[in-house]
């Protein structure tokens, strides 16, 4: 189904790596779709959490979702594999000073 953004969500090259988001703001689609799906916020509760956003357009982000659930599916699942790349290529300076004093302990 290769339908149009809606007034509310909108796709622009470039921007949050051209995924579909809310119009004039950097929430993606899939954004939403995180907080209603798998942390449980109901569109009113996003709208409190993020008072710029208005309700008809986090219902439009979720129709856009549903309309396009395997795009926005795979979108979310090359996001994590790059967020675990980054996480392996890049350790958190916390776990290696963890390491570094639990080697020093063992030494001791």
């Amino acid at each position: 189904m290769d339908q149009k953004p809606s007034e509310h969500v909108e796709v622009t090259p470039g921007v949050c790596g051209g995924r579909p988001r809310i119009a004039g703001h950097r929430i993606r689609v899939q954004d939403i779709v995180e907080w209603h799906e798998r942390m449980g916020f109901s569109p009113d509760e996003i709208v409190s959490l993020y008072p710029g956003l208005t309700l008809s357009a986090v219902y439009a982000a979720l129709a856009y979702y549903h309309d396009h659930q395997a795009q926005v599916r795979q979108d979310m699942r090359e996001d994590q594999q790059l967020v675990a790349e980054m996480k392996r290529r890049t350790p958190s300076k916390l776990v290696e000073r963890l390491a570094v004093r639990d080697a020093n302990r063992v030494l001791s």
